[in-house]
């Protein structure tokens, strides 16, 4: 390539001097101006063989670091580069967390239709109780906003649990004005109207709106039975914020009697003949620290499921509404270290020949949570010749009456295990206590306790 600059140059030279005998005016300066130009062509061309001998390297090492492709390593262009393509419709989310539990138990026998399980085949019985369950869950989220303030998206959570099952959490697709109105239609939980702070062990009515009820135990009733995330149905949800208010409509339709366990109610098998919608208006309202809610849910449709009688006259059982009342003060949000967050909840549930009231409180103060929840069932009817025999010597309810149950719980976070900040690992425990009064029957007392080692980590 030198040789080259070298022939330009004698060749200038020749012309030079051809023209210098001509006497022509200005030879010298043109001739300066193309040995300028000489040199900057000489400087690019040594410019580039540098850059041709660092890609040499680079891809040398390559090489070395995967001996594997050796012979199928190939030189990367713009054609060959691997390519991600989105709609470019908006932003797209993937991330996800894993939790695992570890738990001992006094009896798998149920006080009440609790759910201490993540492992839905496990069934009750006798006898103390050694289980590791748990699922990973995946999440996939899509948002787009417009400069206006209009928003749209969706959200989809797939769950793989250690039964070997896959499940889903929420399927959601939602659009509306951001600080003003909002819609949402899908698979999802709506205002929970009964927290339970950092929860980890007691886990009472479940995580969704079915089998809530389990015939024959006590019923914890938490203002669940509306909110969603139901396997035979789903929600649509309107919100509207004003200031410091906070308003929610959601309506659930569904099969009512996935509500209860195995379609049992009072020692009765139910009969499906209609679905069910539910209607469940939240008020909320917040101001700092402080917030609270009211709400209602109920069932709008007569004579969804019930049973016949021994002279075969219908009997509507799906007359159910319920009322909630919370307040929570959240000193995190000011100060996350020492701040104490603090909840108050009470609920009261007027079914068919049924009344429930439920009251908690719970405090969680630097990683420590400790709570309490009351339960009182008014039986008012319970067809006992009807009632499974495999269940009389363990379940509690089968006469009418009153039933009282206790539950004390507590849990500890150690967070950003071996410095990660995305792991963490809670310790849990609970101790519940019964005490019936059946109208005709045996009173009775009974007691069950449990812990929990729980691994969360998140991605």
């Amino acid at each position: 390539m030198k040789m080259k600059y070298i022939a330009l140059l004698v060749s200038a030279l020749c012309t030079t001097g051809t023209l210098a005998a001509k006497n022509t005016p200005g030879l010298e300066e043109k001739l300066a101006q193309l040995e300028a130009r000489l040199e900057s062509a000489e400087n690019r061309a040594t410019r580039a063989e540098a850059q041709i001998q660092a890609l040499q390297k680079q891809q040398q090492t390559v090489v070395a670091k995967n001996p594997v492709m050796v012979e199928s390593v190939e030189p990367v262009t713009a054609a060959a580069a691997p390519k991600l393509t989105l709609s470019g419709y908006g932003d797209i989310k993937f991330y996800g967390d894993v939790e695992y539990n570890m738990d001992a138990a006094s009896k798998t026998g149920s006080l009440t239709s609790v759910k201490t399980s993540a492992n839905k085949d496990w069934a009750p019985g006798n006898h103390e109780r050694w289980d590791i369950n748990g699922r990973l869950l995946l999440g996939f989220d899509g948002y787009r906003r417009m400069d206006n303030g209009n928003f749209a998206g969706f959200s989809v959570q797939p769950l793989a649990d250690l039964t070997g099952k896959m499940n889903l959490d929420d399927a959601i697709f939602f659009f509306g004005t951001e600080n003003d109105w909002k819609v949402k239609v899908g698979r999802f939980e709506a205002y929970d109207m009964f927290p339970l702070n950092q929860d980890t062990f007691v886990e009472y009515s479940g995580n969704t709106a079915n089998d809530l009820y389990s015939d024959g135990y006590g019923y914890i009733y938490m203002m669940k039975e509306g909110r969603g995330r139901s396997d035979s149905g789903g929600n649509f949800l309107m919100s509207k914020t004003l200031d410091n208010w906070y308003f929610e409509l959601n309506t659930l339709l569904e099969d009512g009697s996935s509500l209860f366990v195995d379609q049992q109610y009072h020692g009765t098998d139910l009969d499906v003949d209609k679905d069910v919608a539910y209607v469940r208006p939240v008020i909320s309202w917040q101001e700092g620290d402080f917030s609270t809610a009211i709400a209602m849910e109920s069932n709008l449709v007569n004579n969804a499921y019930g049973y016949r009688d021994t002279s075969g006259k219908w009997v509507d059982q799906s007359e159910r509404t319920g009322y909630g009342f919370t307040m929570t003060w959240n000193g995190q949000k000011i100060d996350p270290e020492d701040g104490v967050v603090a909840n108050l909840n009470t609920a009261y549930l007027d079914a068919s020949d049924e009344k429930d009231f439920t009251a908690g409180v719970n405090a969680l103060w630097h990683n420590l949570e400790l709570g309490y929840i009351y339960a009182h069932n008014q039986i008012d009817n319970f067809n006992t010749a009807n009632f499974d025999a495999d269940c009389e010597s363990d379940c509690w309810i089968n006469d009418p009456g009153d039933y009282d149950i206790h539950t004390i719980h507590a849990s500890y976070l150690f967070p950003n295990v071996m410095k990660m900040k995305n792991f963490n690992v809670y310790l849990g425990g609970y101790t519940s206590w019964v005490e019936a009064h059946p109208t005709d029957g045996k009173k009775r007392n009974d007691d069950r306790y449990g812990g929990r080692v729980r691994f969360k980590y998140y991605f």
